[in-house]
């Protein structure tokens, strides 16, 4: 099976928000569900067990009633500094599109917090880059509804 290239991408939010409150966005899973995925889309699954080795699986909805179904697994947790995870989106029939690693670093800049997303794609499958080629714009939709949640958490 043919794959293609590698294709790395960072993503970087500052956030008003404290640097704790940040990772519990990022390691609760009540608060996964409710800012994973760009705009309109709903997570109907969501398991997300922050800790080494810790499970994901997630299923977004689009608004066409479309499930995007993903995986992975926590490869590291430094409280309150990174997480970096693997996983990848899967098809219908339960085989993944692409491998990607994905690393989030959270900095404390006073009273907000800046957050590093550096994505690494690999073992891309043709059917898989019009995921690849949205996933600028979808993270930094799912960033938008991350960042609509802090304020509420605040």
């Amino acid at each position: 099976m043919e794959t293609l290239e590698e294709k790395k991408l960072t993503i970087t939010r500052t956030f008003d928000a404290p640097r704790a409150l940040v990772w519990d966005a990022w390691t609760e899973q009540k608060h996964i569900k409710e800012w994973w995925g760009p705009k309109r889309f709903t997570n109907p699954v969501c398991e997300w067990d922050a800790k080494k080795g810790g499970q994901i699986n997630i299923h977004m909805k689009g608004p066409d009633g479309t499930i995007y179904p993903m995986d992975g697994i926590f490869i590291e947790i430094e409280k309150p500094e990174k997480i970096v995870f693997n996983g990848g989106a899967l098809d219908g029939a339960g085989k993944r599109l692409f491998d990607q690693i994905t690393s989030v670093s959270f900095m404390e800049e006073g009273k907000k917090t800046k957050v590093v997303i550096d994505l690494h794609f690999k073992n891309i499958l043709p059917e898989a880059m019009v995921n690849i080629g949205g996933a600028n714009e979808g993270w930094n939709m799912s960033l938008d509804k991350l960042e609509t949640l802090l304020l509420k958490l605040k």
